[in-house]
Formats: structure tokens, sequence, C-alpha cells
């Protein structure tokens, strides 16, 4: 009693002294979660006339405005819901029906590609999305989604009271979810694959054997990872296990875990190589949090582990937590290298309990970069851009430069933009990322400068080159455009903006 009491007020503590002694970090995880399950963060329109697209698609512009001035740099979108899906399926996804939540219709589509619409908003904002794929839940058994996929494979489907399961003990499910996710990859330009609910349904009555049952969920991630590979090495693959791994040896999980209870072998996906990122449901607080963060945090086998936190119980209609109580998560998140992820989208955009106000203007003060992935060895960074110029027309500055030669399989390159009034740019410095994951040559931004500016390169894998910097002595180019010169060259500068 005395070491668990001693645990969590040295964590305490160190959390107290955490909000004057972190920064923000260079690399960190900062997650949400956007459901479109029934609604629930996106969209709220519903598409019955010709102008209601434009209102859906503006909603999801209003919100990654909002992520991107909180420096958010990851946005798991829900993408698979029930069976049903957000974009237009075909053979190789399972032709699964549209799901209802933008017509309000079952099976009837919206006139346009919403995860096409939302992969593009979020990189011109740098952000990485990752597709949200609901895997083993199929819905109600009578709903359009779990009534198209069992008539295709009725033997794959299982019934759990009102609701459709896929069987993890039947070898299609995992050929069908592997399929299904490589899919996606290799028609769209997506940064992840998040697994959510890849376990054994705890309702249940009969589970298998345990580890059995283990490797049956294993072999289904296992293909899923092999499948998805295949496509594109860089797609990051992740998924959501139960806030708890296990019992530790001086705390109990109290019978919900995700090891012993779902079999659901999340550490062992991270040791094997088969997931390169995991974000346990941590929707817990106290002695039912801080435990088992750290010991998340001892089994990470060199790799990303960032806490889901329930926001959702800081609203009043929930469990009416403090906003201390998350912040507090934070802080001591961040203080073992883990970030942050945020379960749900609305509860942070309304700014519930004045979390949006703590994290864009306390926390999260400055953009950061996602950790390079370790699932190659001997990475080889991407080359240095090259010929930085700066020029300042119409009030506003504009940087441009030529792009870096790709040595990186063919992979294309991103761009990071760093700023700081002494020569050379410290690039290891968080405070001086001005700008993260650009899908251009050009930024620009209102006003004159007289900083000094460096640009390096980053690959899908999240590995950088060394700076392109702003010389004092020349050798690079340095010019200042004066208003009214050049201004064809600046009118096409400021189109591809």
């Amino acid at each position: 009693m005395q070491k668990k009491l001693f645990l969590l007020s040295s964590l305490l503590l160190f959390s107290f002294f955490s909000a004057f002694a972190f920064d923000s970090p260079k690399h960190e995880v900062r997650a949400v979660w956007l459901t479109t399950l029934s609604r629930l963060d996106w969209p709220t329109t519903v598409i019955r006339g010709r102008h209601d697209v434009e209102r859906q698609k503006e909603e999801l512009i209003k919100i990654l405005d909002q992520y991107q001035k909180a420096n958010i740099n990851t946005v798991f979108f829900q993408t698979r819901v029930r069976a049903t899906t957000v974009f237009p399926s075909d053979a190789m996804t399972g032709n699964e029906p549209w799901d209802r939540a933008f017509t309000d219709v079952e099976g009837k589509a919206p006139g346009y590609d919403p995860l096409a619409f939302a992969i593009e908003e979020c990189h011109r904002r740098g952000m990485e999305l990752h597709a949200w794929i609901v895997t083993i839940p199929v819905g109600k058994w009578n709903a359009n989604g779990c009534r198209t996929l069992r008539k295709r494979f009725p033997k794959m489907v299982m019934k759990i009271g009102d609701e459709g399961y896929m069987n993890p003990a039947d070898p299609q499910t995992s050929k069908y979810l592997a399929s299904y996710c490589s899919g996606i990859a290799r028609r769209y330009d997506i940064d992840g694959i998040h697994l959510d609910y890849i376990r054994y349904p705890e309702t249940t009555k009969r589970l298998p054997e345990a580890n059995s049952g283990r490797e049956k969920i294993s072999a289904i991630v296992k293909a899923i990872h092999d499948a998805v590979r295949r496509e594109k090495g860089w797609v990051r693959i992740s998924c959501s296990p139960i806030g708890k791994h296990d019992d530790t040896k001086r705390f109990s999980s109290r019978g919900w875990n995700a090891r012993s209870r779902v079999l659901q072998d999340a550490k062992a996906w991270l040791e094997r190589g088969w997931m390169d990122a995991l974000f346990p449901m941590m929707y817990f607080k106290g002695d039912h949090f801080y435990p088992f963060l750290v010991d998340w945090s001892e089994g990470r086998f060199g790799t990303c582990v960032t806490p889901g936190l329930g926001i959702y119980f800081l609203h009043p209609r929930q469990k009416n937590w403090e906003l201390e109580d998350i912040t507090r998560q934070m802080y001591v998140s961040r203080s073992f290298g883990m970030g942050f992820c945020f379960f749900r989208s609305k509860f942070f955009t309304e700014n519930t309990k004045g979390l949006y106000d703590f994290v864009s203007n306390l926390f999260c003060t400055s953009p950061a970069l996602l950790p390079p992935m370790n699932n190659r060895t001997n990475a080889i960074p991407p080359n240095q851009p090259s010929v930085l110029n700066i020029y300042s027309y119409d009030g506003r500055t504009y940087l441009a430069w030529s792009g870096a030669a790709d040595n990186s399989n063919g992979d294309y390159l991103m761009y990071n933009v760093y700023s700081s009034d002494r020569f050379p740019v410290d690039t290891a410095n968080p405070r001086n990322l001005l700008v993260a994951h650009l899908h251009a040559t050009t930024f620009s931004f209102e006003g004159n400068t007289s900083s000094y500016f460096a640009v390096t390169a980053v690959d899908r894998y999240g590995e950088e080159s060394t700076p392109c910097q702003l010389s004092q002595d020349g050798s690079l180019p340095y010019y200042i455009i004066r208003n009214g010169v050049a201004k064809d060259f600046m009118e096409q500068l400021k189109k591809k903006q």
C-alpha cells in the first residue's frame, strides 16, 4: 500500500512541476479520434439538397482548422463504421454499403468522396490522416452493413444478442480485413491504418482457450500488416487496445484488460513488428490510469505507445471530470515521451472545460513532428532542399526552395520550415519549428521579417534531412523583392499556396 501511494504521489508531484519544466517537444504524437458513427463528431448536416455537400465540407474544414491552430498532427478518421463506409467501396474493400451518416439513408452515396476530401484537407494543413477501421463489430444483425456482409459470407459473421460480429476463428475474417485495409492503402494517400475493436467481443458467452484465442486475433493483425506493407511501406499500422494491457505486479485491472479479458495481445504485436504504434483507450483516472500508463511505457519496444484520453468525461452529462484530471495525464504522458490522443473530437473543438484553450495556448504552443517509424533498418534520411529564397511582397513574406532529390524508394517528400533570430537556425529546437509537413515547396505568412530561416525535407517514414539554411555570407541566394517588383512571379507563387 505504501509503494502504491508513493508511486502515485510521485507521479502527481512530477506532473505539477512538468507544467513549468517541459516545453513542447519536437517529436510528439498529438492525435484526435474524429467519429462519423451516428454523426457524433462530423457531419452534422444531412445531404438533402445540392448545397448540403458544401455545408458538410465546410464543417470538416472548420474542425481541421481548429486542429491546426492547436498543433494537432494526427487525425483518426472513422472510415469503416459498422460494415459500412465513408468512401465508395469496391471489390477489394468488400463492396460494403455507404454509411447513413451523410444522407441519413442506408447505402445512399453522398455525391462526393468524404475520405478523399478529408485526406486532401489534412495534408493541406500538415496533418496525417489515418483511416480508422472498426474491424470485428458489424452492427445490428438486420442493419444494412451486417445484412449485406452475412449474405456474402454467412459463416464469417456470428450473432451475439442482436449484434453481428466477424468471427475471429474463421480464416475468411483475416483474408477479408487484410484485403479491405490494403485496398484502402492502394487507392488513397493515407498515412496510416488504425484498427479499432481488433479483439474478441466481451459480450460473447464462450471465449476460446486464451492462447488459442490470442493466436487467432494475432493472425488477423499479421495478415493486415503484411497486406498493407506490400502496398506501401510507410503506412503506419496502429490499433486502440483496451486501456489496461493486463494485471501488473502491484495493480489489478479488476477484470477488464486487453490480453486476458478479450485476448488482445497488443504488446506482442509491437514486439513482432506487426504494429507501428498503439493507442490504448485509457479512459480512467487515478489508480486506474497512472500505474497502467507506466506499464504501457515499459512495453514499447522502441515504438510509439500513446494514451487515448477520455476527454468526453469532462462533460457534465458524462462524469463531469475537472480539467486538471486530463491536463495532469497529459503532462505525465509527455514526461514519458508518449504524447496524447483525444476521444473524441467534439469535446475538444467545443472547448469542454477549457481543454481547447489549454492545448492551443499552453500545452502545444509549437508544431510537433511525429516520431520516425522504426520498421526499417538502415533508414536513410532524404537529401536536403536547396536554393532557399525569401521574398517580401504586398505585406506578406514568401519562402521558396528547390525540392530535395528523393532517395527513399520514390516516396514523395514533405518539408518543415524553421525560423529563428539566430544564425544558423537550430532545427533541433522545437520552438523554431514554424510549420511541419508541407506538401509544397513554398510557404507564406503575413508581414515582413528579419528572421533567419531553414527548411528540411521529411519522407513518409518521418526521416528528416539536414537543413538548408539562409546563409549570412550570401553563399545561398537571399533575395528581398519589394512591393511592385517581380509582380508576375509573386502572383504565380501565391497561386501555389
